[in-house]
C-alpha cells in the first residue's frame, strides 16, 4: 500500500509537470528548465563536452556487443603454432632423478637384454648389436670404455635361461572320426630337442608323430637318458565337437633356444579312460627309445587302467593332425595365430587348424638388478630413461610429442619386455606410469595418456595386479589426478582461450580425466576416490576465486578517490564478464562433455558473489556521499556509476544460462537497488546534455533538407538524442515495476519538454529569420521548420512503444492490481496528449506565420475579385488569386511532408473563406452579380484544395466557415421574397424542434373547407404565459395572420379579445380565412400565432409566438371534416421568443433600403424586437 501510495504521489508531480508543457503560451524564460530560455550561442567547449559525453554513452552501451564479438572470434579461433603457456606445477609431483649407480646397473640389464636377444624380429625392429649399442650410449650417456666393461661382463655371465609358453585356444573344423559324425579331441604337445642339418632334411621328407620318430630318437642318442614326464602335456579330451574349445596353458623349459622346435598332436580319443591322467602317472621314460615307445606305454596304462573288455586293436585313437614350431621361427613378441593342421605322411588325410599363442622369456636372468628388483620395476627405469632421452630429441612442438620412440628403443623395449615375461597389462601400467611421472616434469600429449588409459582398461584383469603394482598404479592415478586438478585451478594461465593449442590440450587432459574416474582400473585401485567430479568442482571454484583476487590484487579498487575506485571496479568486473562469457562459450563445453561437470555455474556463481561483495561496499559509500546536501553528481561520476551498472547488467544477464535452480537465490539479484538514488541524478545529467545538444543542433542547422527526407539536420539530430536516451534506458533493463514507472515518466517528461521547446525555438527561430527575406525562400525554410517539428512529434508520438508502456502498465497492474495500471495509464498518455498538443500548437504558430506573409497579397487578391467590373468574367476575375496559390502550392507540395501539407491548406482555406466571408458580409444589398462572383471562386477554391482527392477531403472542407459563407452567398443572391420565404421556413422548421419552453403554449384547432377554400382556425386557449405586468400576471390576446404576406396579400391580421390579469387565458374563439390551393401548397405558407399582453397606456408588449404550417390543415386527401370541427384534435403549439435581428436574413434584408416590401417586414420584426427590449 505505501508503494502505491508513493507512486500516486510521483504520478502527481510528474502530471503536474507534464500540464505545464500545454499551458506555455509564449512564457517568460525561466532558469528552471535547459531549453526554455531563448537559445543564446553556446560556448563552442560546452557543445564539443555534449557530443563528446553521447559518445561515451555509445561506446558503453556496445561493450556488451563488443564482448560478444570477441568472444565469437575466440570461439572461430584457427590454427594456432604459438606454443601454449607453460603448464606449472607443484615440484611434489615431479618424481625424482635416477641415480649414476642405478644407471650402469640399468645399462647393464639394457646390454643383457641385447645379448640375449631371441625370436624373429620384426620389419620395424633394429637388427645389429652394433647399432642397439650405439644408441644405448647415447641414452645412458656411456663412454665407451665403460661399455666395453659393461659388455665383457655381460658376455662372461651366465646365459639367460628361456622358457615357452603355450596356449592351446582352439582348433576348428577337424575330420570326423567317430560314427556319430564327430570326434572326441584332444592335445598333446613337447619339445623336441635341436636337430642336426641332415635330420633337418629328413624331417623334411617325412613329418614326425609322437608313435613314428622312433628310429630318429634312437640315432640321436649316445648316451641313455632320463627324459621327465613333465616335458609331454596334454590337454582334456572334449567329447563330440568338431571345434573344440581348451583355453589350456602349458610352460616348457627350452635348452636350445635356437634349434628345438614345438610339436602337437591331435588325436580323437575312443576310450573311456583319459589319456592325460595316464601321462600323469608316467614318472618318467627311459632312453630316447623310450621316448619313441612312449605313447604305447600311455595307451596301455590307460587301457589297464580301464575297461578290458576291448582289444587293442579296436580302441586304438585315431590321428587327426599335427603342428611343428621350430621355436627359431617364432617372433619376438611370440604368436598368436592359427596354425594348419599337418599329416604325419602323405598318405594321411587332415583337416582343420589349431589357434596357439606362443611366447618365449627367460626364467633366469644374471643380471645385478634383476636379482634384487622385480621385473615390472626393471623395464619401468628402463623406460622411463628411454622416454626422457626420446622427448629431449624432439625439438617442433614438444609439447604435442605422442609418445613415439625410435627404431632402437622400440627394440629394446620390446625385446626386455618378453624376456622379462611382462603381460600387456603389466607393460600398460608401467607405459602409463613412466609417460604419466614424465609429463608432470615434461609436458607430452594428452592424447597419448588418454591412449595409454584406454590400454589399462582394454587389459585390465584384478587378480593380475596385486601387491605393490597395486600400489603404484593408485599412485599413480591420485598423482595424475591431483596434477590436473592443480592445472584447472590454474586454467586461465595455463590453457588461455587465445592459445588454440592450450584449448585443445585442455581438452584432451579433460577427456582423459574424465575417462579415468570412469576406468574399471581406477574404481578397483583408488575405491575411496569415487567422486573425483566433486573434486573438480572445488577445484574451478577455487580457481576463480583465487583469479578473482588476483584482478583485485591488479587493479587495487580501494585506493585512489571515490571515482578512480569505481573506475578501478569497472575494470575488474569487465575482466569477469570477459572471463565468464569464455566460461559459457568455450570451458564449459569441455568441461560437460569431458566430465559431467558444470563449470559455467560453478565459475559463475563465485564470480557473481565476490562481485556483488565488493560492489555493494563501493556504492553505500557512494549513496552516503550522494546524500550529503552539499554532495552533487558530477558528470564524469555519472559516467562511471552508469558504466558500473551497465557492467554489471552485463554479468547478471549470464544467470540466464544457468539451471533455473541455481537462478533464484543469486547475490546480484537485487543490485539495481544500490543505485536507485544515483540513476535518478544520471537522468538528470543527460537531460541536461540532451538540451546542449539540441540547443547546438538549432543554432548550426541550415535549414536545408537532409539526403532524400524534407527535414533538417536538426529533426535529425534531436531523433537522434532521442534514440540514444531510449537505448539508455532499455541497456538499463530496470527490473522493479514501481522504479520502472517512475523511471519512465521522469524519461517521457524529459522527452516532451526537449520536444516542445525545441519546436518553441524553431519557430523563434523562423521568426527572426522571415525579416529582409522574399516569399520563396521564407517559405521554404518555414516548410522545412514545420517538417521539424512534424518529425519530432512523430517520434514522440512512438513512445509508448519505444519505453514499452504496456510492460510497464502489466508490472504495475502485477504489484499494484488495476490501480496501479490506471495510474501508469494517466500519467504516461496524459503527457503525451500535452506534448501532441504543445507541439501542434507550434506547427499552427508556424503556419501562421506563413498566413501572415501571404495575407497582404490574399487581401489584394480579395479586393481584385470584390471591384471587377461585370463586364470581365468570372475567370479573369479569380485567375490572379489562383496563379497567386499554384505559386504558393508548388513550393508547400514540393517542401512539405503530406501531414504538414494538410495542415498549410487547411489554414490557407480557413483563412480564405474569412476574408471571402468579410468581403461579402462588407457588401451586402448589391448586386447578384457580385454574390455569384464570389460564389464561383469559392467553388474554384474548393477544387483547388481538393486536388481530385489527393488534397483536403470535401468533408472537412465544406464545414464550419464554409457552410456560413455558403448560406450567406445563397441568401445574398435571393430576392427579398425568397428570404422571406426562407425566414418563415426556418421558422416552422424550429417550431418542430420546441418541446418545452418557458414562455408557455397555445391550444388551437385548425381545419379546412375545400369545397368553400375557407380554413377555421380555433383559438382554445394558452397557459403558463410569461408574466408582463407589475402584479405578476399578464392581459393576454393572440393575434392570428396568414404569413408571408405577399403570398397572403387579401388575408388581414386577426386577433382574440384580452383576457385580463391571467397566465392561463381561455378563448374559445373562431376565425376564418379564405385559403386557396395554390396558397397552401407552399412549404412556407403558414399561420402565426402572436401571444401579446394588452398594456393601455402604452405599446402592447410581446409574449411570445408560435408558427403551423398549413401543410398540416390543408394537404389533398385528407378526410372531410365537419362543418364545426368536431373531429379534429386540438394541437398544442409551445411559444418562442427569439430576437429576429440575430439571424442572416434580417440582415440581409435590412441592408436592402431600396426594397419596400424588404423594409416592411424589417420594421415589423423590429417592434416585436423593441417591445422585448423595453420588457
Amino acid at each position: 500500500m505505501t508503494t502505491l501510495l508513493d507512486l500516486k504521489s510521483s504520478v502527481l508531480r510528474q502530471v503536474q509537470r507534464s500540464q505545464s508543457l500545454r499551458s506555455r503560451r509564449e512564457p517568460p524564460p525561466s532558469a528552471s528548465s535547459p531549453l526554455t530560455h531563448c537559445p543564446e550561442p553556446l560556448p563552442r567547449r560546452v557543445s564539443e563536452e555534449s557530443v563528446e559525453f553521447f559518445e561515451r554513452m555509445n561506446a558503453i552501451l556496445q561493450k556488451q556487443e563488443n564482448m560478444m564479438r570477441a568472444a565469437q572470434a575466440e570461439c572461430q579461433r584457427g590454427a594456432c603454432t604459438v606454443p601454449p603457456p607453460q603448464e606449472h606445477v607443484d615440484q611434489a609431483f615431479i618424481a625424482e632423478k635416477i641415480s649414476r649407480a642405478e644407471l650402469d646397473l640399468l645399462y647393464e640389464e639394457a646390454v643383457y637384454t641385447v645379448v640375449n636377444r631371441v625370436g624373429v624380429p620384426p620389419p620395424e625392429h633394429v637388427k645389429s648389436d652394433d647399432e642397439l649399442f650405439a644408441y644405448l650410449l647415447k641414452v645412458f650417456d656411456m663412454g665407451e670404455e665403460e661399455h666395453d666393461i659393461v659388455l665383457q661382463k655381460v658376455q662372461e655371465s651366465k646365459r639367460a635361461n628361456f622358457s615357452l609358453r603355450v596356449s592351446v585356444m582352439k582348433a576348428k573344423n577337424l575330420m570326423a572320426k567317430d560314427a556319430n559324425g564327430y570326434s572326441d579331441p584332444y592335445c598333446m604337445l613337447g619339445i623336441l630337442v635341436g636337430q642336426s642339418p641332415r635330420d633337418t632334411e629328413e624331417k623334411k621328407e617325412r613329418k614326425f608323430s609322437f608313435r613314428k620318430r622312433r628310429e630318429k630318437l634312437e640315432k640321436r642318442s649316445s648316451t641313455k637318458e632320463v627324459l621327465p614326464a613333465r616335458c609331454i602335456q596334454v590337454t582334456e579330451v572334449k567329447p563330440e565337437t568338431l571345434n573344440p574349445v581348451w583355453d589350456e596353458h602349458f610352460v616348457f623349459e627350452i635348452d636350445d633356444v635356437h634349434n628345438d622346435l614345438l610339436h602337437l598332436d591331435i588325436w580323437d580319443h575312443d576310450d573311456d579312460v583319459s589319456v592325460a591322467e595316464a601321462c600323469k602317472k608316467l614318472n618318467e621314460v627311459s632312453g630316447l627309445r623310450g621316448m619313441g615307445r612312449y605313447f604305447k606305454q600311455i595307451a596301455k596304462s590307460v587301457r589297464a587302467n580301464g575297461s578290458s573288455s576291448s582289444s587293442s586293436e579296436e580302441n586304438a585313437d585315431d590321428f587327426l593332425g599335427c603342428i611343428n614350431i621350430p621355436l627359431n621361427e617364432i617372433p619376438v613378441a611370440g604368436y598368436d595365430t592359427w596354425f594348419k593342421l599337418e599329416p604325419r605322411s602323405s598318405a594321411s588325410k587332415v583337416q582343420g587348424e589349431c589357434h596357439l599363442i606362443l611366447k618365449c622369456f627367460t626364467s633366469q636372468r644374471d643380471t645385478t638388478l634383476s636379482k634384487r628388483d622385480t621385473n615390472v620395476s626393471i623395464h619401468k627405469k628402463l623406460l622411463s630413461q628411454i622416454v626422457e632421452y626420446e622427448h629431449a630429441q624432439v625439438k617442433r612442438e614438444p609439447y604435442n610429442w605422442n609418445g613415439q620412440v625410435s627404431p632402437p628403443a622400440w627394440t629394446l623395449l620390446t625385446h626386455h619386455a618378453v624376456q622379462t615375461d611382462l603381460s600387456p597389462l603389466q607393460q600398460a601400467i608401467v607405459r602409463w606410469q613412466c609417460y604419466g611421472g614424465h609429463h608432470r616434469n615434461q609436458r607430452v600429449c594428452y592424447s597419448l595418456l588418454l591412449r595409454l588409459l584406454r590400454t589399462i582398461d582394454a587389459e585390465w584383469d584384478p587378480p593380475a595386479v596385486r601387491g605393490d603394482l597395486e600400489r603404484q598404479l593408485s599412485d599413480s592415478f591420485r598423482l595424475y589426478t591431483e596434477h590436473c586438478l592443480c592445472l584447472m585451478k590454474n586454467m586461465r594461465q595455463v590453457f588461455p582461450c587465445t592459445s588454440a593449442a592450450a584449448i585443445t590440450r585442455y581438452e584432451l587432459m579433460l577427456r582423459g580425466i574424465g575417462y579415468m574416474q570412469n576406468m574399471r582400473a581406477f574404481k578397483t585401485v583408488c575405491p575411496l576416490r569415487n567422486e573425483l567430479h566433486l573434486d573438480i568442482t572445488t577445484a574451478v571454484k577455487k580457481g576463480a576465486a583465487e583469479w578473482y583476487e588476483s584482478l583485485i590484487a591488479q587493479y587495487k579498487p580501494e585506493e585512489g578517490t571515490l571515482e578512480e575506485q569505481l573506475k578501478k571496479m569497472v575494470c575488474v568486473i569487465d575482466a569477469v564478464c570477459a572471463d565468464v562469457q569464455r566460461a559459457q562459450n568455450i570451458y564449459n563445453k569441455l568441461f560437460y562433455s569431458a566430465v559431467k561437470v558444470d563449470f559455467f555455474s560453478v565459475s559463475y556463481r563465485q564470480l557473481e558473489k565476490q562481485v556483488a561483495d565488493d560492489v555493494n561496499v563501493a556504492m553505500e559509500r557512494v549513496c552516503g556521499t550522494l546524500e550529503q546536501e552539499s554532495s552533487r553528481l558530477t558528470q564524469t561520476m555519472g559516467e562511471t556509476i552508469f558504466e558500473l551498472f551497465m557492467s554489471l547488467k552485463i554479468l547478471k544477464g549470464f544467470r540466464e544460462f544457468l539451471p533455473l535452480k541455481d537462478a533464484k537465490m543469486l547475490a546480484m539479484t537485487g543490485f539495481h537497488n544500490w543505485f536507485k538514488s544515483s540513476i535518478h541524478k544520471w537522468l538528470q545529467i543527460v537531460h541536461e546534455k540532451s538540451c546542449d545538444r539540441i540547443r547546438k543542433a538549432v543554432e548550426t542547422d541550415q535549414l536545408q533538407p537532409v539526403q532524400q527526407a524534407k527535414h533538417s539536420s536538426s529533426a535529425v539530430e534531436v531523433t537522434a538524442c532521442f534514440s540514444q536516451v531510449r537505448e539508455i534506458w532499455h541497456q538499463l533493463a530496470w527490473p522493479d515495476s514501481a522504479g520502472a514507472f517512475i523511471f519512465v515518466t521522469r524519461l517521457t517528461d524529459n522527452f516532451c519538454s526537449e520536444g516542445v521547446c525545441y519546436s518553441e525555438m524553431m519557430t523563434r527561430r523562423i521568426e527572426r529569420n522571415q525579416l529582409g527575406r522574399d516569399h520563396k525562400a521564407f517559405t521554404v525554410q518555414l516548410c522545412i521548420a514545420l517538417n521539424n517539428v512534424e518529425h519530432v512529434r512523430v517520434c514522440l508520438a512512438h513512445l509508448p512503444r519505444d519505453l514499452d508502456w504496456s510492460g510497464v502498465e502489466r508490472a504495475m497492474e502485477e504489484s499494484c492490481g488495476v490501480e496501479g495500471k490506471e495510474q501508469v495509464y494517466k500519467a504516461l498518455n496524459g503527457q503525451l496528449f500535452n506534448v501532441d498538443l504543445d507541439l501542434q500548437r507550434e506547427a499552427k504558430r508556424l503556419i501562421a506565420l506563413l498566413a501572415d506573409k501571404m495575407l497582404p497579397e490574399l487581401r489584394r487578391y480579395i479586393q481584385h475579385i470584390s471591384l471587377s467590373p461585370d463586364s470581365i468574367n468570372n475567370d479573369e476575375a479569380v485567375s490572379p488569386l489562383m496563379k497567386y496559390l499554384q505559386d504558393t502550392m508548388l513550393i508547400l507540395t514540393e517542401n512539405l511532408v503530406k501531414e504538414n501539407l494538410s495542415r498549410a491548406l487547411q489554414s490557407m482555406w480557413e483563412l480564405l473563406l474569412r476574408m471571402i466571408l468579410d468581403a461579402v458580409t462588407e457588401n451586402r444589398g448589391v448586386q447578384v452579380e457580385f454574390y455569384n462572383r464570389f460564389q464561383y471562386t469559392v467553388e474554384t477554391l474548393l477544387q483547388f484544395f481538393h486536388v481530385k482527392g489527393e488534397g483536403l477531403s470535401l468533408e472537412d472542407m465544406k464545414s464550419g466557415d464554409y457552410k456560413v459563407l455558403d448560406e450567406e452567398l445563397k441568401l445574398n443572391k435571393c430576392s427579398s421574397f425568397d428570404l422571406i420565404e426562407q425566414y418563415y421556413l426556418e421558422k416552422i422548421s424550429h417550431q418542430k424542434t420546441l418541446k418545452h419552453t418557458p414562455y408557455g403554449r397555445i391550444s388551437v384547432k385548425c381545419y379546412y373547407d375545400a369545397p368553400e377554400q375557407r380554413l377555421t382556425v380555433e383559438i382554445l386557449h394558452a397557459a403558463d404565459i410569461i408574466a408582463l405586468d407589475a402584479n405578476g400576471l399578464s392581459d393576454p390576446f393572440v393575434i392570428v395572420e396568414l404569413c408571408p404576406h405577399h403570398l397572403f396579400p387579401s388575408a388581414k391580421s386577426q386577433r382574440t379579445q384580452v383576457k385580463l390579469k391571467t397566465l392561463h387565458p381561455v378563448f374559445d374563439e373562431l376565425f376564418h380565412f379564405h385559403v386557396s390551393p395554390e396558397q397552401y401548397r407552399h412549404r412556407y405558407a403558414c399561420l402565426t400565432f402572436i401571444v401579446m399582453d394588452y398594456d393601455w397606456l402604452s405599446t402592447n408588449d410581446f409574449a411570445g409566438e408560435a408558427v403551423a404550417p398549413l401543410s398540416d390543415f390543408c394537404w389533398p386527401g385528407r378526410p372531410n371534416v365537419s362543418a364545426t370541427g368536431k373531429n379534429v384534435q386540438p394541437a398544442i403549439l409551445h411559444l418562442s421568443r427569439s430576437k429576429p435581428s440575430e439571424k442572416p436574413i434580417m440582415r440581409m434584408l435590412d441592408a436592402r433600403t431600396g426594397d419596400r416590401e424588404a423594409q416592411e417586414f424589417v420594421r415589423r420584426l423590429k417592434e416585436i424586437e423593441k417591445s422585448m427590449e423595453e420588457e
